[in-house]
């Protein structure tokens, strides 16, 4: 019974670490074919046949999805891990934003395969979903916890048929708070990868060369001021 528990694990190893070089080879061809892969090319560089690879994922698709889900999953772990390390709820926005533009500068490829033009011909399944969201609820959560300790500044409130149709998000995830915390979340989310694909893709070029790091800052705390959020 031993014997074959331990062969079991070791095919699952195998076929684990063979997907990872799989995946780390599409990473690469990111760089360079932008988001289209092409699962002959990933097996030549493997030195496999393209029907190998096929045992392992089913489809181009299946694979984008898998390193979609993967980047999704990376700058999440990294914004949450930069909250953590703050007290704060505007400090730990702060680490929230750095953290993420600080994974795009290291990962542009796969930061313009989760934000950057659609792939033709790929629809996203659901289970990209909530890899997706984590970044944007990590900051609703945020702004949730100002609101909580009353360190959010006073405004009007919502207006419009959006602020209904964000009432009903807003009932089903934070009752006792209401539409603008999910207004707030979401525009600021959108502000803040917003400014971190303009910096990617040159858009600041010839006109913050030095600081952008600095400039970046000024937005954040720009989006969080929006959305009420105080020192």
């Amino acid at each position: 019974m031993s014997e074959k528990v331990t062969a079991t694990n070791l095919r699952a190893r195998v076929r684990a670490e063979m997907t990872d070089e799989i995946k780390a080879v599409a990473r690469r061809h990111l760089a360079t074919d932008g988001a289209n892969l092409s699962l002959r090319a990933v097996a030549r560089d493997l030195g496999m046949a393209s029907s190998a690879v096929y045992r392992y994922f089913a489809s181009r698709d299946e694979l984008l999805t898998a390193l979609i889900i993967d980047a999704y999953g990376a700058v999440g772990d990294a914004a949450e891990q930069a909250a953590a390390e703050k007290a704060k709820p505007l400090e730990k926005w702060l680490a929230i934003g750095h953290a993420a533009r600080d994974w795009a500068l290291a990962n542009p490829h796969e930061w313009a395969l989760i934000y950057g033009s659609p792939v033709p011909g790929y629809s996203a399944p659901r289970d990209t979903v909530e890899p997706a969201t984590r970044v944007m609820l990590l900051l609703g959560a945020t702004l949730a916890e100002a609101h909580r300790a009353d360190e959010v500044a006073a405004r009007e409130p919502l207006t419009g048929r959006f602020a209904e149709e964000l009432a009903t998000v807003a009932s089903a995830y934070l009752p006792d708070l209401g539409a603008r915390v999910i207004a707030d979340t979401i525009a600021a989310f959108f502000q803040i990868c917003g400014a971190i694909s303009f910096e990617l893709f040159g858009q600041l070029n010839n006109t913050i060369e030095e600081d952008r790091r600095g400039f970046f800052d000024y937005q954040l705390r720009a989006a969080a001021s929006l959305a009420g959020l105080i020192a």
